[in-house]
């Protein structure tokens, strides 16, 4: 049998792969596919294992793969495939509707994400995009990716925030009562007096509201303030 690269220049069609457990769910992909005339689908995997092989076997343009697969995951196929033969794009068609594995497959390497119950026209255009070098993500799966970086985002404003309530020395005096440092040893530390310190701990209490060490430890390490500040 030829290698699948060398028709490449007589079938200018997107030649691809499609990986699901399900038989039905690979009979519709099928049959979506059946008349649509820019591309031909060369194999179907019903396993992690099978879907690796046969990407290896046909080296397709583009493979679409399921997320949960018997043996190797779809994230896992995506990762090796990606390794090993990154040529080939890959588009995840799955029903999970999840950021940490939206984030997952595209650390993987994956161009897409599409859920199943997105239309044909969608998955069509997921599959046009990807094989042409495009991301392509449902609108869902992109609205959870916004989500995910506005709460990301705002942590590290956060972050800022509490460092424009302290003053430089106060920031540093939290850092060393998170790292369990007493006041007279802060003191001895920052090279400043014991009433200094304790000064810097009632305002520290008060601009954060909190008024025992305990809370200030918990603070402090929610906010990575732990080492000490220059």
């Amino acid at each position: 049998m030829p290698n699948s690269r060398s028709n490449r220049d007589t079938d200018r069609r997107t030649r691809l792969v499609f990986a699901d457990d399900h038989d039905l769910v690979r009979t519709g992909m099928r049959t979506l596919l059946r008349d649509v005339k820019d591309v031909v689908l060369v194999g179907e995997a019903a396993n992690g294992e099978e879907a690796l092989q046969l990407i290896g076997q046909e080296l397709p343009d583009l493979a679409i793969l399921d997320i949960s697969m018997p043996g190797l995951s779809g994230i896992e196929v995506t990762r090796l495939a990606k390794k090993n033969y990154p040529d080939v794009k890959i588009l995840i068609v799955t029903i999970h509707e999840d950021e940490g594995y939206v984030n997952e497959i595209v650390r993987a390497g994956a161009s897409g994400y599409v859920l199943k119950n997105a239309d044909k026209e969608e998955i069509l255009r997921a599959i046009k995009a990807v094989a042409s070098g495009e991301k392509f993500f449902s609108p869902t799966i992109s609205q959870l990716m916004i989500e995910d970086f506005i709460k990301k985002a705002a942590g590290e404003g956060q972050r800022t925030t509490t460092k424009h309530i302290l003053t430089k020395r106060e920031t540093e005096v939290l850092g060393h009562i998170a790292e369990g440092l007493t006041s007279r040893e802060i003191a001895e530390k920052l090279f400043l007096s014991l009433n200094t310190v304790n000064t810097h701990r009632m305002n520290i209490m008060k601009k954060l509201d909190i008024h025992d060490t305990a809370g200030l430890v918990k603070y402090a390490l929610h906010y990575g303030l732990t080492s000490p500040h220059p």
